[in-house]
């Protein structure tokens, strides 16, 4: 029986889908923050993976074809930015300072926390790019020598961080301009963050995605400088 879900080209897209959904059914229900759908998904496919004996290379080459509509979604979020274009230039001057500011801060903070619990210094360098989106965030740790599978974690968890908590956060602190929201959101929790400032609307949505681009360039540029000149 177990052989069916283990080689089915399915198995992989059902499980993602239907977790997804459940996850979603229960947000709506409760209207609680912590009843985030990819959260509650992450923990639903561990548990049925966990109980059918299916491998996550099985799962994930059966879930390969969603893993697919992330480009066409990618490139869907230069409309947006496109449309706030004129804004984003009259902008120029803070957004430039706000993001170079911010991608040392993103690296600094990941190292400083890790220190902080005692970890040892190759997971604190894993952790230097937790806010910068997933495929930039693995190349800085190889070419800082650290643990991709640990900076894979610690990306999840600040995208989850800022995707449950960045409005709340950003509103108690007094920062209520749409701009500054959706860069912040952009910069710390990147896709996730873009998924939560998509909620709110397109301008929204197109600060948080600049954010992401401005703060993966930026921190791919300064990681490698910065992040061993914190260990000398």
């Amino acid at each position: 029986m177990m052989s069916v879900f283990q080689d089915s080209v399915f198995f992989g897209v059902l499980l993602s889908l239907a977790s997804y959904s459940i996850g979603l059914a229960l947000k709506i229900k409760t209207g609680w923050s912590l009843m985030n759908p990819l959260l509650i998904s992450i923990v639903l496919v561990i548990v049925v993976l966990l109980i059918t004996g299916v491998s996550y290379s099985s799962y994930n080459a059966s879930a390969n074809s969603i893993s697919f509509l992330l480009t066409p979604a990618t490139i869907c979020l230069a409309v947006p930015l496109y449309q706030q274009r004129q804004k984003i230039i009259q902008l120029w001057l803070p957004i430039t300072v706000s993001q170079i500011l911010g991608s040392i801060v993103g690296l600094v903070s990941g190292v400083w926390l890790a220190r902080l619990f005692g970890a040892a210094d190759i997971v604190a360098v894993s952790l230097a790019a937790k806010s910068v989106t997933n495929p930039i965030a693995l190349e800085i740790t190889h070419s800082l020598n650290g643990i991709p599978a640990i900076t894979a974690v610690g990306v999840i968890f600040a995208g989850l961080t800022g995707q449950i908590l960045g409005f709340k956060l950003l509103e108690v602190l007094g920062i209520r301009s749409m701009s500054a929201q959706g860069l912040a959101l952009g910069s710390a929790s990147h896709a996730l963050g873009i998924n939560a400032a998509w909620q709110r609307g397109p301008e929204y949505a197109a600060y948080a995605t600049l954010g992401l681009i401005l703060n993966g360039i930026l921190s791919a540029i300064i990681a490698p400088y910065l992040i061993p000149w914190l260990f000398m």
